[in-house]
């Protein structure tokens, strides 16, 4: 027992260096995205990122688990979750093609403050007005970014609101499967559903491709998109959520990095105001979470 509660703090420390690892390869997958958007077709970048991911998933997991990775209580339920991330991806794309890198960021890191709402309301619980409080913070943040009345606002900055919802939809049902399902098994069939359908697409929509530079960045995604995943599973088995979430909002500064050195961009003043407000909001609700969480373990240890 006194070696097991040893091992929390080392355990915990990892989990954080691997979900700031994750977030960091999101970011540079967002980039590369934005990038790769000015001369390839988006569904034909969907189907790069999903195919290099299922290949690559497949060479990892088929030796460790054989055919036992094909085996799922709820093969509806993973084909439903695959569609789910496959939808958020298609409009993660088709918003970095028309907004900045960090302010697509902050409006996405709504998510977490959506879940924690949903999840609360489908166990029946009470809804605490701090936590009212944070999801209108939250999107007073996203309403000071979008600026629908100003003379610059993009009706692009809407489609990120649409992701929120996907997302938030497709990390309710991950976090359900999570009790019975195997991770590897999930991010197996995540990556082959995203590529078969998108392969249905893929003959009405490629395009031959002259730059290297371009070729790159295709690959860029499907590694980080990977690589980004595997790293989002190693930390959740070593760390609950609670302690994690509040890290994942380090996805803003690297990708407000990766805008500044790919695009030269800096968001203006209003810009950084919403996104500093989803921030704070944000890491507030985690940190409540966490706290709840502890409480309820005392309560049960007690």
């Amino acid at each position: 027992m006194n070696r097991r509660r040893a091992d929390r703090p080392q355990n915990a420390l990892a989990g954080i260096a691997l979900v700031t690892a994750a977030v960091a390869c999101f970011a540079t997958l967002d980039t590369t995205t934005k990038f790769v958007s000015t001369g390839v077709p988006l569904l034909m970048a969907l189907w790069f990122r999903y195919a290099f991911q299922a290949m690559s998933t497949t060479l990892v997991v088929l030796p460790l688990r054989g055919l036992s990775v094909f085996r799922t209580a709820h093969p509806r339920y993973q084909l439903l979750r695959g569609l789910l991330l496959m939808s958020s991806t298609m409009l993660a794309f088709v918003s970095l093609k028309y907004t900045p890198v960090a302010e697509f960021t902050a409006i996405v890191m709504m998510t977490p403050l959506l879940i924690t709402l949903l999840a609360a309301y489908s166990m029946g619980e009470r809804v605490s007005l701090l936590r009212w409080m944070l999801v209108i913070g939250g999107f007073l943040g996203t309403i000071i970014i979008i600026r629908p009345d100003s003379d610059d606002f993009n009706w692009a900055l809407l489609l990120p609101l649409t992701l929120v919802g996907t997302s938030a939809w497709f990390q309710l049902l991950t976090s359900k499967m999570a009790k019975t399902e195997d991770p590897l098994t999930m991010h197996f069939y995540t990556g082959w559903i995203g590529t078969l359908v998108a392969s249905l697409i893929l003959p009405f929509v490629w395009v031959n491709i002259d730059s290297s530079l371009l070729w790159g960045g295709l690959f860029i995604m499907g590694l980080m998109g990977t690589v980004g995943h595997f790293m989002l599973i190693l930390a959740y088995q070593r760390a609950p959520a609670a302690i994690l979430t509040p890290y994942l909002y380090g996805q803003i500064g690297f990708a407000m990095l990766g805008g500044w050195l790919v695009f030269s961009h800096i968001p203006d003043k209003w810009s950084l105001a919403g996104i500093a407000m989803i921030a704070i909001c944000g890491a507030v609700g985690a940190w409540l979470t966490a706290r709840e969480a502890r409480v309820v373990v005392e309560r049960v240890e007690s």
